[in-house]
């Protein structure tokens, strides 16, 4: 099984959750596509494609939107993990992970996660900052990843490996 690990991360939360999925990968034949340095990769040779975004300004990336409608096709014959990054969480974290991703991917995917959110603010600029901390109220308050959605997002792979081999 080969596997392909498509994402992108503006401030390097997402980017964490995938080092967590790639590790847990080691053992296996993957790929890591950042969007950022690489607008469409191909993904016809993979079995198995994990995306992942994160939502600024209420929004998941461009690129992210943009990669799974233009491999729409290609996506739907494949197994497809989805997550987001975001700092809502219950019905309106439900409500960007829906809007992020298309409907048809959604009901096809085998995996559907929030992981949570962090505000690593060291990484953001001055208006990132103050935005966040008004919409929060404060560094004690930042959201945290949701180690439960990730680990689940592992076990899942798993149980999906001797399907696929």
């Amino acid at each position: 099984m080969k596997t392909a690990i498509v994402y992108m991360s503006k401030h390097g939360t997402t980017e964490k959750v995938v080092k967590i999925i790639s590790d847990h990968l080691n053992h296996q034949s993957y790929d890591v596509f950042n969007l950022r340095n690489n607008k469409n990769p191909d993904i016809s040779g993979y079995d198995f494609v994990i995306i992942g975004g994160s939502i600024h300004v209420g929004m998941i990336q461009k690129r992210v939107k943009q990669f799974c409608i233009n491999n729409a096709s290609l996506l739907m014959a494949k197994k497809v993990g989805l997550f987001l990054c975001c700092m809502e969480v219950g019905e309106k974290a439900t409500e960007q992970f829906n809007n992020a991703y298309p409907v048809e991917l959604r009901e096809h995917a085998f995996y559907t996660g929030l992981m949570g959110g962090e505000c690593l603010t060291d990484k953001m600029n001055f208006f990132e900052r103050n935005m966040v901390r008004m919409a929060v109220g404060g560094p004690e308050k930042y959201p945290k990843l949701n180690d439960k959605a990730i680990n689940t997002l592992l076990q899942e792979i798993d149980d999906m490996i001797p399907k696929l081999n």
